[in-house]
């Protein structure tokens, strides 16, 4: 499977009398996207708002964020499931609006959620102080149930990225990467004397609030299967879930996903990479046990020479993450971790809720309890309130002069078990 990804750099986003990409920027007519993303019942307003890199401003709490792509050549369209029938998607060509975001905010859905600061303290930890965001400000009707808010939000974040990114259609891309799989026997013989890699990929799915979306379908109910890294692009993974905000992976996170972009970066040079499989990761141990077999007799089946494996969530997730690893190391493959730390507030509590002997190769993205204090902003987008009850905040977190004394938990991307943040490791 061959995707073209043609890059759009987008250096500022206005609104205007017509949505287009003209010079770098990108014009957004406001009424035209109102309208575009309205109609849903379950929301009382919806409202929109523009930010952009070093502004004092806030956003609180943030729900998800989407990068507008759109489909120019090839099967399918963006988001299939949601946006786009279910057509495979991850050929032809797609267009990026590379430096703008879609990000969803509006009175809190699950008490997991994050913000995003876009300048001082706050916007060193998340990527999403670089980026030109178009904020939706969704309210919801007075009694509507956690999952329907959800769903209702979720959809005008899909819908806003898929308006937005059609402006692309028809410009010139700035930079085109091509990425490319072949089916397997192919792929094998392309680089038969390369370590052959493959990358397990642990999708949050444990419960109400805690769902990722593949092809439409709520990853609780998949088995364990192969996916063309590819298809990640065009949006065939979605974030549905509520999970603490410091190492969820927003959509945009699906869509620019940094292992499986390093991987296709180091293919045919280092090691030849073979795709991806997709597992979720589940309450009850019978589940875990389940799908933990079936990943580790997929890569096996694949003859994988080595795994990398990345979880999405901590505490009960950790137990997926480690079956994975033990099961897949039994088989005589060799796998690397990639998780973050629940350490406790001075870095000296157990990291993770469970562990294996064979779990001897872990990358860290950070110790989310780690606390900050984010200095306050001259505009907050949402409701500040928030900042007392979102995971990593406490009671008296937001404090009179609107300052928020946290743990980094509660900063969108803070410490992505994907590596798509800041935080680094240094020798001194």
């Amino acid at each position: 499977m061959r995707l073209e990804l043609g890059k759009i750099f987008i250096n500022d986003v206005q609104f205007g009398p017509e949505t287009k990409v003209e010079n770098g920027i990108l014009y957004i007519n406001k009424e035209e996207l109102l309208k575009e993303v309205g109609g849903d019942e379950r929301l009382k307003s919806i409202d929109v708002d523009l930010v952009h890199p070093g502004e004092e401003v806030r956003i609180i709490p943030v729900k998800d964020v989407i990068e507008p792509r759109v489909k120019v050549e090839g099967k399918g369209g963006i988001f299939p499931g949601f946006i786009s029938k279910v057509d495979t998607v991850g050929s032809g060509r797609t267009h990026v609006l590379k430096g703008a975001a879609v990000v969803t905010t509006g009175k809190i859905v699950g008490f997991q959620e994050g913000i995003i600061d876009m300048s001082g303290e706050g916007a060193k930890y998340t990527p999403f102080s670089k980026t030109h965001n178009v904020v939706m400000i969704c309210e919801p009707i007075d009694n509507l149930q956690q999952h329907e808010h959800e769903e209702a939000i979720r959809m005008v974040g899909l819908k806003a990225a898929t308006y937005l990114g059609k402006a692309g259609k028809n410009v010139n891309p700035d930079e085109v990467k091509v990425y490319e799989t072949l089916p397997l026997l192919q792929q094998v013989a392309q680089y038969p004397n390369l370590p052959k890699v493959v990358y397990v990929y642990m999708l949050q799915s444990q419960g109400l609030l805690h769902d990722t979306y593949v092809y439409g379908v709520d990853a609780k109910k998949i088995i364990p299967t192969f996916i063309y890294p590819t298809e990640v692009f065009d949006g065939a993974v979605i974030s549905g879930n509520c999970v603490s905000a410091c190492d969820k992976n927003p959509t945009y996170v699906h869509m620019n996903h940094p292992i499986i972009e390093d991987l296709y970066e180091r293919h045919g040079k280092d090691y030849n990479f073979l795709g991806c499989v997709i597992t979720n990761e589940n309450v009850y141990l019978a589940d875990k046990e389940r799908s933990s077999n079936y990943t580790a007799k997929l890569v096996e089946f694949l003859g994988a020479d080595a795994v990398i494996i990345s979880e999405e969530g901590f505490g009960n997730p950790d137990a997926d993450l480690v079956m994975n690893c033990y099961k897949i190391e039994e088989k005589g493959i060799k796998t690397v971790l990639v998780t973050d730390e629940y350490a406790g507030r001075d870095g000296s509590s157990q990291s993770l809720a469970d562990s294996t002997p064979k779990g001897d190769a872990v990358v860290t993205a950070g110790n989310a309890n780690e606390v900050v204090v984010l200095p306050p902003m001259k505009k907050v987008i949402g409701h500040p309130e928030a900042a007392d009850i979102i995971a990593g905040g406490f009671a008296g977190s937001l404090r009179p002069d609107g300052s928020i004394e946290a743990e980094i938990q509660v900063i969108t991307g803070a410490t992505s078990e994907v590596g798509f943040g800041y935080l680094t490791a240094k020798t001194f």
